[in-house]
């Protein structure tokens, strides 16, 4: 019986790792470093999951020399970073992915819980669901989040945290997943996976996951499947995901 629907962020809720890139060079310039970070060079250095990480990996790799006096200064800048990106999503730039709100809203019509996995921090994921689900009504009852895992994504400690939190076996609940390392996490975990491929992972292979599409689609603007199960009309609805448990299960 599928109990659960457990969704990444980063991409798959929402299209927010733009405003990631804006709200990172917006606290470089803040803070009187001469760095910017272009889409093209941004996608290469999603590689690196976690913000905080990928801070490091970037003063790391290009600017090593200047490392002793930048370690001190990593934490005030991916602050800096996060309290900008906030400000953006309040701003009310960040909507959710075609689907994803009629997805929940079915899910939640129907008694089944909600949680979210993740590698970014709580406070980004808690300003993209203040927006798009206000008054507190956000339909998630577990946050799982990067910062409260051992090991970031491919490994699948945030996903292992959220069905613990959850109650619940992988085999009640499906992942939603943007990325190659995300799909990989979920797996690990135990849980079958869709991915949505976004907007910088383009170039990501989408191996694991039984369905691979565009987007969960609408009725008025179906999705393009990419590879795997199709979908009736071609919209990911809750009765759709019924069938394909059901089905799975039956044929094991």
């Amino acid at each position: 019986m599928l109990k659960a629907l457990i969704f990444d962020v980063d991409g798959t809720l929402a299209e927010t790792e733009d405003l990631h890139r804006q709200a990172f060079n917006r606290a470089f310039a803040e803070m009187g470093l001469p760095w910017t970070w272009e889409p093209s060079f941004y996608a290469e250095l999603l590689t690196v999951m976690g913000g905080k990480e990928r801070l490091a990996h970037y003063v790391e790799t290009h600017h090593g020399a200047d490392l002793p006096a930048l370690r001190p200064r990593l934490a005030e800048i991916h602050d800096r970073k996060t309290r900008i990106y906030g400000d953006l999503v309040a701003s009310g730039r960040l909507g959710l992915r075609p689907g994803v709100a009629r997805l929940v809203a079915e899910a939640r019509a129907a008694g089944l819980r909600l949680a979210v996995a993740s590698t970014t921090s709580r406070p980004n994921v808690e300003a993209l669901l203040r927006i798009n689900f206000p008054d507190g009504d956000t339909p998630f009852a577990v946050i799982a989040c990067g910062d409260e895992a051992a090991r970031k994504k491919p490994a699948p400690d945030v996903f292992e945290l959220a069905l613990l939190r959850l109650g619940i076996a992988a085999t009640e609940a499906i992942a939603f997943e943007d990325s190659e390392a995300g799909i990989r996490s979920a797996l690990d975990a135990g849980l079958p996976v869709i991915a949505t491929r976004s907007q910088y992972t383009e170039s990501h292979r989408l191996d694991g996951a039984f369905s691979a599409v565009s987007d969960l689609g609408e009725p008025e603007a179906p999705h393009t499947l990419l590879s795997g199960q199709p979908w009736p009309g071609a919209v990911v609805t809750l009765a759709g995901l019924e069938a394909w448990q059901n089905a799975h299960e039956t044929a094991a």
